[in-house]
């Protein structure tokens, strides 16, 4: 196990990654999955996907401020409700996967699931405090749920199985 660091050299293939990255979060925020009593977002794919990829101030700027620009251009009611829980989401994945090992399947799946339990938690505290009712709040859980677990499966998916990991390390000059 390797101890863990903050300290990290930031180059112009590591801006010009995020910046990719952080546009995919934002168009895949532009659009949803019509489903009955709401809609669900595509953007945690990303998100999760990214947050195993980089270190955790990539990960915060794709996952936090790509949601924040989303919401502020598609639907600014709740962006800063994205920024902090996409961005704690993204940060805490990112130290677990990689302060505890990528190399072991299971604490990937552990980070992610810790991740999908950070969005439900801070979008439904969120909507509570923006929307100003937990009825509201606790009527969009099941479709928080369903779009936070979905969206880190298919990520941890595209990660494992698909390369991301590699083609980001590559982008990266690793």
């Amino acid at each position: 196990m390797t101890k863990p660091s903050m300290k990290q050299t930031h180059n112009v293939r590591w801006i010009t990654v995020c910046g990719i990255l952080m546009g995919i979060n934002i168009l895949l925020s532009s659009f949803s999955v019509p489903v009955p009593g709401g809609h669900i977002y595509l953007n945690d794919i990303i998100i999760v996907a990214a947050a195993l990829s980089l270190d955790p101030l990539g990960a915060f700027i794709v996952g936090g401020v790509g949601a924040f620009l989303a919401d502020f251009f598609f639907y600014p009611l709740p962006m800063f409700v994205s920024l902090f829980t996409h961005g704690i989401r993204s940060v805490v994945i990112s130290l677990i996967a990689r302060n505890y090992g990528k190399e072991r399947y299971s604490m990937v799946i552990l980070a992610s699931i810790v991740g999908a339990l950070i969005a439900i938690v801070g979008y439904t505290l969120g909507k509570a405090y923006v929307y100003s009712t937990w009825e509201y709040a606790i009527m969009k859980l099941p479709f928080e749920t369903v779009q936070s677990f979905l969206g880190s499966a298919v990520a941890v998916y595209l990660w494992k199985s698909k390369g991301f990991s590699q083609m980001v390390k590559k982008a990266l000059g690793k």
